[in-house]
């Protein structure tokens, strides 16, 4: 397996998951004008995806996904709650995932996990095929059980660490905004990331990225203080930014027994 991004923020979000049977699209938060050339820069076509999987309405993850469905012809999953909370137009091949119940896309097994955010019915997402697991946690405002149980044993993290308490409190957003990002619905900040590395099984853990960074609320720096002490036994640790997100990042077999070793 390998995973990359097209960008990483409030601006738009897309991840890209390719295994040995397929490739996903996890969100498209941006034109498909740009997502394409989004795609070409990690050596893609929009032509060569799977489907499209969405994680919730907001339009930094959902802006270009229907277009892009229609123009290539993809099937798009998401939840009920999801498609019912604005006109998307036609969706040619539309899959509801229903009561958060996992299914498959070819032999790629997908986990779909609720989370606190405030949306219809968001979903997050883990991802298991040739014995690997790959986790994508973005859009949360506090860490579940249920979240810190679903994510244990991966062998790839994407984890939101959007924002910094002081810097959001005094940043430029009005106070409903501040509220929102702050609550328990809205975003993670840097140390309640931070806290749930803490608690999680990092032994297999090859690559930790760090996402969703906010360009107003947070700095680099200030994200690298509250994760680095808690990621220090990850092999590779990246932070992912909005206009490039990050670079392919290779999953294997053979990384799981270095972690292990």
């Amino acid at each position: 397996m390998r995973i990359a991004s097209l960008g990483s923020g409030s601006q738009g979000n897309a991840t890209l998951l390719e295994w040995r049977g397929g490739a996903l699209l996890i969100d498209c938060g941006f034109s498909v004008k740009e997502a394409l050339a989004r795609l070409e820069r990690l050596g893609y076509s929009a032509g060569e995806l799977s489907a499209v999987l969405v994680t919730h309405e907001h339009s930094d993850h959902i802006k270009g996904v229907a277009a892009l469905a229609r123009r290539f012809t993809l099937p798009v999953y998401m939840t009920p709650g999801t498609y019912h909370s604005r006109n998307h137009g036609m969706l040619p091949h539309l899959q509801l995932i229903e009561g958060y119940q996992p299914f498959a896309i070819g032999d790629l097994k997908v986990e779909p996990v609720a989370v606190p955010h405030d949306a219809r019915e968001p979903a997050q997402f883990v991802f298991e095929a040739d014995g690997l697991r790959v986790g994508v946690l973005t859009d949360l405002g506090s860490i579940s059980p249920h979240v810190e149980q679903s994510y244990q044993g991966c062998d790839a993290l994407v984890l939101e660490a959007n924002h910094d308490p002081r810097m959001l409190a005094g940043g430029p957003y009005p106070p409903s905004l501040k509220q929102r990002v702050g609550g328990p619905w809205g975003h993670l900040s840097n140390q309640q990331a931070a806290g749930f590395l803490k608690r999680l099984d990092t032994a297999r853990l090859q690559h930790l990225v760090i996402a969703h960074i906010s360009q107003k609320n947070n700095t680099l720096e200030l994200a690298r203080e509250a994760i680095e002490p808690v990621s220090a036994e990850v092999a590779n640790v990246i932070y992912a930014c909005q206009n490039e997100g990050f670079g392919w990042l290779d999953v294997s077999v053979l990384g799981v027994e270095s972690a292990l070793a």
